[in-house]
């Protein structure tokens, strides 16, 4: 009785991890990619395998090779040099939708998808991102974020994720690594500071994830990527994010690592320390 009990365990086990198990091998790609290419046969789209990613674009070829070899691969990249070690965990696709129309016809077409945005988006369920490229690359790259740190960091509070997401919708390569520039998000953030809706840091770093969502003014989003920004400017944002990762689960929050990174001991000060950087700042 005992010895049939363990064999349905092991059979159970090996079962479960069958389940569990991604193939990401080359091989897989190719097969995925393959499927892809029968599927939209004669429907304008050109399919690349560009790893840990597929891409697919509705775009003439030359310019969804450019986005997969030049921005997709140069993101990844730098993104791997700096902060993550693991591939997302299964095969993902990208789809660059041409223009708003494409974006939104093919999100119904193939995922039953209506956008709340006109950007684009990552659907975690679906293993895909969907952009309408049109609208440049700032959200490619944000999306990108997404899935290295739900491998690398799946304790990862929203603020953190999208604060990083955030910071790189607006970057370049400084010095051979991804650095985020102001963007279009300051100026919600400076009138958030000057009518006093911005919480402090520890209000912020401690909302649930559908507390950080559900605020309609967008200055969460703006407060975690400048507060990124700034430890960026300060050389401490590859620092945070190692503790952090190494920490979260004494710190699920990260801001008792935050105030050991920064060396500040009066988080009060700081906050208005850096409400005075972000007040200077232009875009």
């Amino acid at each position: 009785m005992l010895k049939a009990a363990w064999t349905m365990f092991f059979a159970l086990l090996l079962t479960t991890t069958a389940f569990s198990f991604s193939d990401t091998s080359p091989a897989a790609f190719e097969r995925q990619a393959s499927q892809l290419r029968t599927k939209l046969t004669d429907r304008g789209f050109t399919v690349i395998v560009e790893r840990p990613f597929i891409v697919i674009g509705d775009e003439p070829d030359d310019r969804v090779a450019l986005w997969a070899k030049e921005i997709i691969r140069g993101t990844v990249t730098r993104l791997k040099q700096d902060y993550f070690a693991k591939d997302p965990i299964n095969i993902l696709e990208i789809w660059l939708f041409k223009d708003e129309a494409s974006y939104r016809k093919h999100a119904k077409e193939f995922f039953d998808d209506e956008p709340d945005t006109p950007y684009g988006y990552y659907s975690p369920s679906k293993k895909t991102l969907i952009m309408n490229i049109a609208t440049g690359g700032g959200t490619l790259v944000h999306e990108i974020v997404h899935p290295f740190v739900e491998a690398n960091f799946p304790d990862s509070p929203a603020w953190f994720n999208e604060g990083l997401g955030s910071l790189y919708e607006q970057s370049g390569t400084v010095n051979g690594h991804i650095y985020g520039y102001t963007n279009w998000r300051l100026r919600g953030l400076q009138n958030g500071l000057r009518t006093k809706i911005v919480p402090t840091f520890k209000a912020m770093t401690s909302m649930t994830d559908g507390e950080f969502y559900r605020e309609a003014t967008g200055t969460n989003y703006a407060q975690a990527r400048y507060l990124c920004y700034y430890l960026q400017e300060k050389g401490l944002l590859r620092k945070f994010y190692k503790e952090f990762v190494a920490n979260a689960k004494t710190d699920p929050t990260g801001y008792e690592t935050l105030q050991r990174v920064l060396a500040e001991r009066n988080m009060t000060a700081f906050q208005r320390k850096w409400e005075a950087f972000v007040m200077k700042l232009t875009f």
